[in-house]
């Protein structure tokens, strides 16, 4: 079969070594598209199939691409590309093929051992107060000037909402942002004066959007570095009384408020917490109020696997990290007793918020190295963005506005 495949060679062109000849035969079971393989030694393989993608990857070192693949399948692939085991022009394209061929290729890899030492290692990233604060470090406390480089000017990171995500532009990007904030604020239907929490503030962008119409706002976060940056930008707009930023656990929470906001925040609990999580939705929301999330959801049909099976995106990124799926929301909703009001999903406008950071990052790539991340840094944030965009080009993940609300009666 791999013969068939194998670009015809010239006397001139060396034989296809045995490691290239491997990686060629397990990328060789697509099913749909086209995929080019070149090597360092000039022999190119052409995998062939029906269907519109087509994409190239030159592999400098197939030996290693085949052992990280064949002991951690998906996330193998992954961390190759980050350790610059292959190339592409096309990452975006690459991960589309393969995305669309994932059931053909990882049906192998779903044994390799590495696969048990990833879940053990993701279960041990719990959620709990202390695993949080670490966790989230991990991520956020990265560097205020690394997100300041790639982030619009109010240092949103979360898709935005566009008029048109197939053309938007780069720099309709932090109008984008806005419109995404002015909606979560109207699906609250807050009035002046009503007090909303916000759980996860981040940067404080949302709060400032909230405040700046006459809503007090309270944000809470675990991240050092965003709690120092809002607070400091928060006060600079000349917002004093209308926002109160503090470092606290969603847990800790014992006010109440007239509404909830929490924007891609679930995602970082944890499926053990994510029961906890609505019921302090519940408790924390005052009758009648309204809790808006905006959340990334897996599809219900590949919840499974997932939850048996850490991605990328867990391994290197968010460690702890969970996607819930529409289906579950809805059972943790109806647990809590909240009243699932609006479900909007804009996937699209996510993918072109991932291209558009991912474009960013580029722009900045020798900024960012004089901070001090390295290549390798690069090309797994590279990635990371491009597998989001993949993901919810194709359906496979999306994001919510969803809008609970307590009952007017309920205590």
């Amino acid at each position: 079969m791999l013969r068939e495949n194998v670009a015809h060679r010239s006397p001139l062109r060396p034989a296809l070594p045995l490691a290239a000849r491997l990686v060629a035969s397990l990328l060789g079971r697509i099913r749909t598209g086209s995929l080019e393989l070149s090597f360092d030694g000039g022999q190119v393989v052409r995998l062939a199939r029906a269907g519109a993608v087509t994409a190239r990857m030159h592999i400098h070192r197939p030996l290693a691409l085949l052992r990280r693949c064949l002991l951690r399948g998906a996330v193998g692939f992954a961390e190759s590309y980050a350790a610059g085991d292959w190339d592409t022009p096309q990452l975006g394209r690459v991960l589309t093929l393969l995305a669309q061929n994932l059931d053909h290729l990882t049906g192998a890899a779903r044994l390799a051992p590495g696969l048990w030492l990833d879940l053990v290692r993701h279960r041990l990233r719990r959620n709990s107060r202390r695993g949080s604060r670490r966790n989230i470090r991990a991520h956020y406390d990265l560097s205020n000037d690394f997100y300041r480089l790639w982030l619009d000017e109010s240092m949103t990171y979360s898709s935005a909402l566009f008029e048109d995500p197939l053309s938007a532009a780069a720099d309709q990007l932090p109008g984008a942002q806005q419109r995404k904030y002015d909606r979560i604020l109207e699906l609250t239907q807050a009035r002046r004066g009503e007090t909303i929490l916000e759980i996860g503030c981040g940067w404080g962008g949302f709060a400032r959007r909230a405040a700046a119409r006459g809503v007090n706002v309270t944000g809470i976060t675990l991240s050092r570095a965003q709690l120092a940056w809002a607070q400091a930008r928060t006060g600079d707009a000349g917002l004093p009384g209308r926002v109160e930023l503090r470092l606290q656990d969603y847990r800790d929470v014992q006010d109440r408020y007239d509404h909830i906001v929490s924007i891609e925040m679930l995602e970082a609990v944890g499926e053990a917490y994510w029961p906890g999580y609505f019921a302090t939705l519940a408790k924390t929301l005052k009758p009648g109020g309204r809790a808006v999330l905006q959340v990334i959801v897996i599809d219900d049909a590949r919840l499974e696997r997932y939850r048996k099976q850490p991605d990328f995106i867990q391994m290197h990124v968010f460690p702890g990290g969970m996607l819930p799926s529409r289906q579950r929301l809805q059972q943790l909703a109806a647990t809590a007793g909240l009243e699932w009001t609006v479900d909007h999903a804009f996937g699209r406008h996510y993918a072109r918020t991932c291209e558009l950071w991912d474009q960013s990052v580029t722009h900045h790539e020798q900024r960012i190295r004089e901070l001090g991340f390295d290549d390798a840094f690069l090309r797994r944030w590279h990635y990371y963005l491009r597998y989001c965009q993949t993901g919810f080009e194709l359906g496979m993940i999306d994001v919510l506005h969803i809008a609970l609300q307590k009952p007017a009666h309920a205590r």
